[in-house]
């Protein structure tokens, strides 16, 4: 039985183009829905969702877009417009996945399309901008982005010939189907360079007792990709010991994950354990990018193209109201670990970022502002410690043992 493809484009620009790949993906036996975000002109064929209903979903009329003529605002309206109606189409289950194509603009609208549709759904974007920093286009989403060689101009061997790759791609993704696999409870880790040991620990531990770990790099997207599969309903319980993603957000760091960080566990009342890993360090890349106010701090070269600088006690008391207030919102049960020898593999005694002022500063103020019925544990040791490591797992078995009770 054919699937259905969103094939979401300017059909007005681009019309050619879209035709030959439209007609590719009915030839292997699937539909085309064709969603038409062109604003300049009339589209070379009528489409199965014309300009006008993403305008309108995206605030505006296509009539006034085309009577003001201004760009950037046809970009800010059809971008917004087409994410909601393919979110739209899918919940009502009229489409299994989408391929989009277009330049610079082109991809921005049509990944923000597909963008909408929830991971392992199939979404290809072919894009004269694949080749370079697609963070801002693919997000967190799980898009597959192929590389236009040309600019999507019209029919050609080289261009027939990606397209027709690209069409083969997303086919070959709403023809396969995932194999059963037993499946156990996942667990969210958030885990650093500086966090790996004490994450390993966990993951054995948690393992041992039938649960799947999925860890999560605290770099920003893995933050953010933590938030989304949490909010999506994929996780059974999160432990959150690497928060060092809200350092770089309040300091400026590169590796924000953005204010929403550690936030949707608590929103879906998941059984946590949090510990303030890493918050001893703020993120930059390599030493030169370091912003002059800030060179005269502790910095320490990670590697070549990471910075790590040692947070103060003034941002680590900011940092821990921060948390605490973050915790004090969550409506399940949660825990906080305080690992009173330090916060990573670099804050130790005798290590570069061994500071027990800054950390005691964390620490009063994560205990001045949390909410009394959230119990705080101090533990004599490092995160990284066989220690520590026990007990935030235990904590955690006990909340998953008790949400099934």
């Amino acid at each position: 039985m054919g699937k259905t493809i969103a094939l979401i484009g300017a059909l007005d620009t681009k019309g050619p183009d879209y035709a030959f790949v439209k007609q590719e993906i009915e030839k292997r036996g699937h539909y085309a829905l064709t969603i038409n975000t062109g604003v300049l002109g009339e589209p070379l064929f009528e489409p199965d969702v014309p300009a006008e209903r993403v305008a309108e979903a995206g605030g505006m009329s296509l009539a006034e877009l085309r009577k003001v003529k201004d760009k950037s605002l046809a970009m800010t309206v059809m971008t917004k417009g087409i994410a909601r109606v393919v979110k739209e189409l899918f919940d009502q289950g009229l489409i299994d996945g989408g391929l989009s194509m277009g330049g610079s603009n082109g991809t921005m609208i049509g990944t923000s399309g597909l963008r909408v549709l929830p991971v392992g759904v199939p979404k290809v974007m072919v894009s004269t901008v694949a080749s370079g920093d697609t963070q801002p286009y693919v997000g967190i989403s799980d898009i597959v982005m192929i590389p236009s060689i040309l600019d999507i101009a019209g029919l050609n061997r080289i261009s027939a010939k990606i397209y027709s790759n690209a069409v083969g791609t997303v086919v070959g993704m709403v023809e396969t189907q995932v194999p059963k696999i037993k499946t156990k409870p996942l667990i969210s880790a958030s885990m650093f360079g500086n966090t790996t040991v004490l994450v390993n620990q966990c993951t054995k531990q948690l393992e041992e007792n039938g649960y799947e770990v999925l860890v999560f790099h605290a770099t920003g997207t893995g933050g953010k990709t933590m938030e989304s599969l949490i909010d999506q309903g994929y996780i059974t319980g999160v432990l959150e010991v690497t928060t060092t993603e809200l350092a770089d957000e309040l300091v400026g760091g590169v590796l924000s994950a953005g204010p929403s960080r550690l936030d949707a566990a608590g929103k879906w009342a998941l059984p946590q354990v949090i510990a303030p890993g890493c918050l001893d360090m703020v993120n930059f890349w390599g030493m030169s990018t370091v912003p002059g106010k800030y060179r005269d701090r502790l910095l320490y070269s990670w590697n070549d193209n990471i910075t790590l600088m040692r947070t103060t006690p003034e941002e680590n008391a900011i940092l821990g109201r921060i948390l605490a207030e973050k915790a004090n919102r969550s409506k399940g049960e949660l825990a906080i670990f305080l690992p009173l020898q330090g916060l990573s593999e670099l804050d130790a005694p005798g290590k570069p970022f061994w500071w027990p002022e800054a950390n005691q500063a964390l620490f009063d103020a994560i205990k001045e502002h949390i909410r009394k019925d959230i119990p705080v544990y101090e533990l004599d040791c490092n995160i990284n410690d066989p220690q520590f490591a026990k007990a935030v797992t235990d904590k955690l078995l006990e909340m998953l043992r008790n949400e099934e009770e």
